[in-house]
């Protein structure tokens, strides 16, 4: 980071991009909210990132590629007689079965192919207008695009974030 220390990739079981170090691409507001709600001396860092080989959940090529995947992950739970992992909690942030996809697809099935990292959007919160009589925007308050760094030698530069 800006002063030298190594990003601390996240390895949750929740993660929704599976394994990685986290970033909002061009959210510094949502970037503040989180880091305002999650620690005790908040900071958000800039970063300059060059995907590298993106499995990239923008792009239809990689969902139909998790589609596909999907089952064949899922009937190998059922086969090994492990527990099938599921999305939940509040708006199902807590997205168990997504990481564990994500994971499995790139660290096995798709492995060969080295992805660096994971982009994905998120439609996330209220919407932003609602006149309470059925007037509603499909614009949700928290939306963003998210990305996993798998590889931190996709982060080429860091910088103190203006605003």
């Amino acid at each position: 980071m800006l002063r030298g220390d190594p990003f601390k990739p996240s390895e949750n079981n929740f993660d929704w991009l599976g394994r990685g170090i986290y970033f909002w691409e061009f959210g510094l507001d949502r970037a503040w909210r989180w880091a305002k709600e999650h620690c005790e001396n908040p900071a958000v860092v800039g970063c300059v990132i060059q995907l590298g080989n993106c499995f990239d959940l923008m792009d239809t090529r990689f969902t139909s590629y998790l589609a596909t995947l999907a089952p064949i992950y899922l009937n190998s739970l059922t086969q090994a007689g492990k527990p099938i992992p599921k999305n939940r909690g509040v708006s199902m942030k807590a997205r168990y079965l997504d990481c564990a996809l994500i994971n499995w697809s790139l660290d096995g099935a798709l492995a060969p192919l080295a992805y660096q990292s994971v982009r994905c959007g998120f439609c996330e919160g209220g919407p932003v207008y609602s006149d309470g009589a059925g007037c509603e925007t499909a614009i949700l308050h928290e939306s963003h695009i998210q990305i996993a760094v798998r590889d931190p030698a996709c982060i080429i530069g860091t910088f103190r974030p203006s605003g």
